[in-house]
């Protein structure tokens, strides 16, 4: 298969180079099994492992194989080996469900990020507000798109409110049902270009697919109603070339996207916000009512919307504290590694 069709660049070709002289090839991770990690390479569809030495030097799981990620494979008795990820162009991270401070990629190397929500009783705008920031820390584009639009009483309201809390990212609305999403996705679907379809459960992710797809190849569920919340339909990661060329990836409903950036990107992702904050007479301004704020007036003026500022401040203390957690992790595995070579270097004194 011609690799450029399922996303094959020059900046992957120019990783791969040092690994080819060992005799591995590149692939790309189409779907992930229950550790078994199904590849497409030039020789074909595969199935591979992770390479111990792959899994043993990783700092932690975003240094493993996601799908999505060019990796360089080589034989390995009567399979395949995954012995190295390629440099990713833009990776989706998100911190993993629970109490662990660990990062999950959900996707890597997409070019345009579809953040799904539907205008039923789920509709989140703060939610929105917190995909479009991590989608803008993964480097890829992020487009809003409003399913359900039918059942939706002011339509144009709720789009012209959407691109204004989330700093003017495109949105598309539809009704992924009775509207065409190839016409209203056709910009964003552009051959040998990959994109992704995040959201929550019971948003329609699936419907979308399958329409894209222009088959039934995924399961579709409807929605609790006291709820308006979905089952998880889509099971796993997949990734698949759609009829015009372009690669989807669609993904499990997540019902927590706890954010895996630093304060910086966060700011990056609120770009409006900062500008504002730029006016302030202090640098160290709290927005809290210090003489000669920027962000109070230009709430108070209706220049900027408090609940996209309120957002602001609880991204930016969450990626605060994530910081933190991350540092002392890190102390952690390090004080560890080094009570390991301490213990080791005792029990080849005890053998002299």
């Amino acid at each position: 298969m011609e690799l450029e069709l399922i996303g094959w660049r020059a900046c992957f070709r120019d990783a791969i180079s040092a690994h080819a002289l060992q005799g591995n090839i590149p692939g790309r991770v189409v779907a992930q099994d229950r550790g078994v990690q199904r590849l497409v390479t030039q020789r074909g569809e595969i199935a591979a492992s992770v390479a111990a030495g792959l899994r043993r030097n990783a700092m932690d799981r975003t240094a493993l194989p996601a799908v999505g990620d060019w990796v360089a494979v080589q034989p390995a008795g009567d399979g395949w080996s995954i012995v190295a990820v390629l440099p990713r162009e833009t990776a989706f991270v998100r911190k993993a469900a629970g109490n662990r401070a660990e990062p999950q990629v959900v996707a890597a190397n997409v070019d345009t990020v579809f953040l799904v929500t539907g205008l039923d009783g789920d509709f989140n705008i703060r939610r929105i507000e917190r995909y479009v920031a991590v989608a803008r820390a993964s480097g890829a584009r992020p487009v809003i798109v409003l399913n359900k639009a039918d059942v939706c009483d002011d339509l144009e309201g709720v789009v012209a409110s959407v691109r204004s809390r989330s700093g003017g990212a495109e949105t598309v609305a539809m009704s992924a049902r009775e509207d065409d999403p190839v016409a209203l996705l056709a910009p964003w679907l552009v051959a040998g270009e990959t994109v992704a379809l995040i959201g929550s459960s019971g948003v329609g992710k699936s419907t979308i697919a399958n329409r894209l797809l222009g088959s039934e190849a995924l399961k579709t569920g409807a929605v609790r109603e006291h709820d308006q919340r979905g089952m998880h339909t889509t099971t796993r990661r997949e990734l698949v070339v759609l009829p015009g060329g372009a690669l989807l990836i669609d993904t499990p409903g997540m019902r927590e996207l706890s954010v895996w950036s630093d304060e910086e990107s966060i700011r990056a992702a609120f770009d409006d916000v900062t500008e504002v904050a730029s006016g302030c007479r202090f640098n160290d301004c709290r927005h809290e009512g210090e003489p000669g704020c920027a962000v109070v007036d230009a709430i108070a003026e209706g220049r900027m919307d408090a609940d996209r500022f309120a957002n602001f401040r609880a991204l930016e203390k969450e990626a605060a504290f994530l910081e933190t957690r991350r540092d002392a992790n890190a102390q952690l595995a390090q004080k560890r590694k080094w009570k390991a070579i301490h213990k080791a270097m005792r029990n080849v004194d005890k053998r002299k």
